[in-house]
């Protein structure tokens, strides 16, 4: 793949790689055993210079783009999916402020989350709206020179160990979804409380919280980009800027399962030869390779996209993350039923995988989800080419009565 990829996307795919291998491998079990997040993890990709990429320069990052920050996280899931959610979601977090923050709020809070000093989150989802992000529920009103939030949040990954929170809210509940604004929420702003943390099934090393607001009192200064209204539009291209990122995660786990794999069948012995000698397993190899590289090249694809500056992206990005992550659960699975019963124990590496994978299917916009925004993108594009073209289907030969 190096020759489709620059000296800069070789230069951090490289380092990342060495990351992977020095600091998450090591301690990826037991983090996932624990639960506790990767302090060490996060000084290796500070000492690599990892941390930021994503961020403009002049406002401390390496000005490096979303295909950098695939790069990272597919070389940080090969080893844990947990590890790759937990540097790609100071992606999503971050973006709100870079696509929509004052000049004032990106100098104040995007330094600190370029040099790692600081972790951030995106609260968007509740208990009632998931996927339905325009029907939430929280709510902000205008008093004086502050801004009142009530209201929970859910499923806000980083909830536990970030500094500061990207919150949407009504302000105008009149108006639904128009009516929605974002807010820089503070740890430890009086009325807001980081709640429960989730059991969570995979990613355990990264914690999963409800948020809870209650009269919380937020300067006005705080309100993205000081406008009202705007906050529905940011989170729709934020997470378009972010899909890339979690399709990275599934496309990282389904290369490292793939990897295990083969590692695996290929010292397995059974009716005098390999396990990987045997066509069956072959074919089944041959599967899984070509359903990665496919995943990898619609990821790269969509994350170039995004950094061209081209604006019609959410297709693109749909299906990357659609395909990289369903690749994810498909060769994760097949991964473990090649490693027979030791797949579904604990002391092999293979059944992490699988658990790590499935959440990637569902957040960030579930496949379904995904599948919508899709098929409204092709309505759009061949409405579009039905009336260039301004012929209809029964004037072909052969369709005649």
């Amino acid at each position: 793949m190096d020759e489709l990829l620059n000296a800069q996307n070789i230069e951090y795919r490289d380092r990342a790689r060495e990351v992977t291998e020095k600091f998450v491998r090591p301690v990826a079990a037991e983090l996932d055993r624990t639960g506790e997040y990767g302090w060490s993890i996060l000084e290796g990709l500070k000492e690599y210079g990892l941390t930021g990429l994503w961020i403009p320069k002049e406002h401390g990052g390496k000005g490096a783009g979303v295909m950098d920050l695939c790069l990272v996280v597919e070389q940080l899931s090969r080893a844990c999916g947990g590890i790759g959610v937990a540097y790609a979601v100071n992606a999503l977090g971050s973006f709100p402020i870079i696509l929509g923050g004052t000049e004032e709020q990106k100098k104040k809070y995007l330094p600190a989350i370029a040099s790692g000093d600081k972790l951030i989150a995106f609260g968007l989802s509740e208990k009632a709206s998931g996927s339905d992000a325009g029907s939430l529920q929280t709510t902000a009103s205008k008093d004086g020179d502050h801004y009142v939030i009530n209201g929970e949040k859910k499923w806000n990954t980083n909830g536990e160990v970030a500094s500061a929170f990207v919150v949407y809210a009504l302000t105008e509940p009149e108006k639904g979804m128009r009516g929605i604004s974002a807010f820089i929420v503070d740890k430890g702003t009086p009325g807001f409380e980081v709640g429960k943390r989730e059991d969570t099934m995979g990613i355990r090393t990264v914690p999963v919280n409800e948020l809870y607001f209650e009269n919380c009192r937020v300067p006005a200064e705080n309100l993205l980009g000081h406008k009202e209204g705007g906050g529905f539009k940011n989170a729709m291209m934020t997470l378009d800027r972010a899909r890339p990122g979690v399709a990275a995660q599934g496309l990282g786990l389904a290369q490292g399962a793939f990897e295990w794999a083969w590692r695996y069948a290929s010292e397995r012995r059974q009716f005098g030869q390999t396990v990987s000698s045997f066509q069956a397993n072959q074919f089944l190899f041959s599967d899984m390779a070509t359903q990665i590289e496919a995943a990898r090249q619609l990821v790269y694809s969509s994350a170039r996209l995004i950094d061209s500056g081209a604006k019609n992206v959410s297709k693109l990005a749909a299906m990357g993350k659609v395909f990289a992550t369903d690749t994810a659960m498909k060769v994760a699975t097949d991964a473990v039923q090649m490693f027979g019963g030791y797949g579904f124990c604990r002391d092999y590496p293979i059944e992490k995988y699988m658990r790590d994978a499935k959440i990637t299917q569902i957040y960030e916009g579930t496949n379904q989800v995904q599948r919508v925004v899709i098929g409204r993108a092709l309505t759009r594009e061949m409405k579009s080419i039905s009336d260039f073209l301004d012929v209809k289907i029964e004037h072909f030969p052969g369709f005649e009565d």
